[in-house]
């Protein structure tokens, strides 16, 4: 009986353990899906380099987007960067601030750039040497400090040398070679080498650049050689010889002329005697 009871309590046992493993199975929650692998975010691009200025801005230059810094008044540029009174006073009298002026304003592309010297760098020139020039070599000074193109701070290094300027391209007379080295650029003439030490003013169409120096053209101190004297050109041996003898033909046959004239004149004196005499002596024997 003991037997039978204890064989009935382990059957129970097992189906309580049989029906619980199932339940378990069953509420267990189901495995988590694997997560979705994550895109990689893409790097960001490199910007693209940007030209930097070989020249800096100088601190009291007119913020080109100053309406008041208009480019077709250069007067009003040059008056607020204070130091530029000799060079506009130079460019009004020689009235190529007008030409400047008007070239801005009809101007469709191209532009224009502008050396400035400084009154600082005028007053290292020669005294009296301003006034030592003409209109015209005045004119050609200014002139050479202007090219006739836009060039920006940062492509003083891609011009060609010689620099064509608006007084024109002559290496002989008017040279002007731009050197960039680093920072710096350095302008040589022949006769004086200058440095661009700052901004002045800058948009897409004009740039002015403030210099230590006076460019001084090489033609200003080429000594100009004079004019050779005209050269009278020589006859030819032939004609010469030919002309001498043509004069002693005609000398030959004046003499000739002559001579034949007195012989006549002596033939008809001895003629006219001698028959004087037969004359006479017929007379003294009729007699």
């Amino acid at each position: 009986m003991k037997q039978g009871l204890f064989s009935f309590s382990l059957l129970v046992l097992l189906m309580f353990s049989s029906l619980y493993s199932s339940t378990t199975a069953a509420v267990a929650p189901p495995a988590a899906a694997p997560k979705a692998l994550q895109k990689a975010a893409p790097s960001p691009k490199a910007a693209a380099p940007t030209s930097k200025p070989l020249v800096p801005t100088l601190p009291q230059s007119p913020d080109s987007s100053d309406s008041d810094s208009t480019p077709d008044d250069i007067t009003r540029i040059l008056r607020r960067a204070k130091t530029f009174t000799i060079l506009t006073r130079l460019l009004k009298t020689t009235e190529i601030m007008n030409n400047i002026n008007s070239q801005l304003i009809t101007a469709k592309s191209g532009g224009l750039t502008i050396l400035a010297p400084d009154d600082s760098a005028f007053s290292q020139l020669k005294a009296g040497f301003l006034n030592s020039l003409n209109e015209g070599q005045k004119i050609e000074l200014l002139q050479f400090h202007i090219l006739p193109e836009y060039v920006s701070s940062s492509n003083f290094d891609s011009l060609s040398n010689p620099v064509q300027t608006v007084a024109g391209k002559d290496p002989t007379r008017l040279p002007l070679n731009v050197e960039s080295f680093g920072n710096s650029v350095n302008i040589s003439t022949g006769v004086v080498n200058a440095t661009v030490t700052g901004v002045v003013y800058s948009d897409n169409k004009l740039a002015i650049y403030r210099l230590d120096k006076v460019l001084l053209p090489l033609d200003f101190f080429v000594t100009k050689a004079p004019a050779a004297a005209p050269v009278v050109a020589k006859a030819p041996k032939a004609d010469k010889e030919k002309s001498s003898a043509a004069d002693e033909d005609e000398t030959t046959q004046e003499q000739n002329i002559s001579g034949a004239v007195s012989l006549t004149r002596i033939q008809g004196t001895t003629l006219m005697s001698l028959g004087l005499a037969f004359v006479i002596a017929v007379a003294t024997l009729w007699s």
